[in-house]
């Protein structure tokens, strides 16, 4: 219960916040049918990566979430084959637009997380642990909202400004709000629970993510940077 009342509140800010957005703008520039496929799209995510809120029974052994990832991570790379979308316009894709300005980024973004590593030393890691950390959270959160549902809500609003040589709009931004609220936002015994720093620390540096992924047009070095700052406090 307390799983579907979580989602019910992040769907419920989405679709207020997307609803405000699109009646404060321009009409033409607001798809309600696509902001609709957006919170569907979340709903889903959300539903795979707790196998259906504790229906589904846990066959991978191990400490972490690999079966809700990889449903999660099954069901976005499906998603993102259907004609609407695409994998090249979702961003699956090895083809890179442009390295040289985002390579320096990732560089930047990378140092930032020995930086923290350093300062905030880990305790022991396993085999499995560093396994996890190295794949699963940068191939499935990134594929997710920084590939479709970036594409997606970027179909729901279709207004753009032109900032640090990418087009933004306010899908990027509701892209990177809904990964802080995943993070961030949870209901622990009927109660709401929400960490502002914890909200800071994860939509902050998502656009980061979204500004190289819409350089570059590949969610690649963004799942690199994902992974790499997880794992980071793992090796030092």
């Amino acid at each position: 219960m307390d799983g579907l009342m979580g989602i019910g509140l992040v769907l419920a800010l989405l679709l207020g916040a997307g609803g405000l957005i699109g009646l404060l703008g321009r009409r033409e520039q607001f798809s309600p049918r696509w902001l609709l496929a957006a919170a569907g799209l979340v709903l889903l995510n959300d539903a795979l990566l707790t196998r259906f809120y504790g229906r589904l029974p846990d066959l991978i052994p191990g400490h972490w979430n690999w079966e809700g990832k990889l449903l999660a991570l099954l069901d976005t790379l499906a998603v993102a084959s259907l004609p609407a979308l695409g994998w090249t316009r979702s961003g699956l894709t090895l083809r890179q637009a442009d390295l040289k300005a985002p390579l320096i980024v990732a560089g930047l973004y990378g140092l930032l997380f020995v930086g923290l590593a350093l300062a905030f030393p880990n305790e022991p890691n396993t085999a499995e642990t560093l396994a996890f950390q190295l794949t699963m959270p940068g191939l499935e959160e990134e594929a997710f909202y920084r590939g479709v549902l970036l594409l997606v809500l970027g179909q729901a609003f279709t207004g753009r400004v032109r900032v640090l040589g990418v087009d933004w709009g306010w899908g990027a931004l509701l892209s990177c709000a809904l990964f802080g609220l995943a993070h961030a936002l949870g209901v622990s015994h009927g109660k709401v629970g929400f960490e502002p720093l914890i909200f800071a620390l994860t939509a902050g540096p998502s656009l980061i993510a979204v500004w190289v992924r819409l350089r570059t047009g590949s969610i690649l070095l963004p799942v690199l940077m994902h992974n790499f700052g997880n794992a980071a406090s793992l090796f030092l």
